[in-house]
């Protein structure tokens, strides 16, 4: 009955907070200039030549429907990992851009994976119905592990924060803050897909 009880009230929390995204009052927040409620990067973008990337970053976790992922099941393919929670204004000014993306590389040897930093898997669910969101989020709010796989080598120090990694795992770029739009990911995105493997 209990749990019964804390899954309705989740739910019910959802989709509350993601009510009337057509007109998201924390997306205006965002687009207005203000930072209330939480750290924004810098909107920076940092990329790494293939002769100074680091390890490869390895990673396990589940995703907000169930199903677990590994860094394996991205093996030889570019992988795009946007780190996010749905009460974060500027991931949520994003979310339609990265989606773009994400649809436009589809089959090309390109994957998306979000990592929810703070949110359970009904407000994660929400927050992808709601946005169109179709790539598949971690759910890292209760261990930390991908933050922390990500730490030794670019830490996402300020959510959202975006990774491209390379063909052999590497992280090639990262996004400090929300991207400005398509353009320049499309271009880190072809130019990181171009490299040997």
């Amino acid at each position: 009955m209990k749990r019964a009880l804390y899954a309705a009230t989740a739910v019910l929390a959802a989709v509350t907070l993601l009510a009337g995204c057509a007109s998201d009052p924390l997306a205006e927040q965002y687009k207005s200039g203000t930072n209330q409620n939480y750290i924004s990067g810098n909107g920076s973008v940092s990329e790494i030549p293939a002769s100074e990337r680091g390890e490869a970053v390895e990673f396990v976790g589940q995703t907000d429907t169930g199903d677990d992922v590994s860094s394996a099941d991205f093996a030889g393919q570019v992988l795009v990992v946007n780190f996010w929670y749905a009460g974060c204004p500027p991931c949520r000014v994003e979310a339609p851009d990265l989606e773009e993306v994400n649809n436009l590389y589809t089959g090309q040897g390109v994957s998306f994976l979000g990592v929810n930093v703070r949110d359970q898997a009904a407000t994660s669910l929400t927050f992808a119905d709601e946005t169109g969101i179709s790539y598949p989020s971690i759910i890292d709010a209760n261990d930390g592990n991908l933050l922390l796989a990500f730490a030794g080598t670019v830490a996402p120090n300020a959510v959202p924060t975006t990774l491209v990694l390379d063909k052999r795992g590497r992280v090639a770029a990262r996004f400090l803050g929300a991207i400005e739009g398509t353009s320049t990911l499309k271009t880190i995105i072809r130019d990181t897909l171009a490299e040997d493997g």
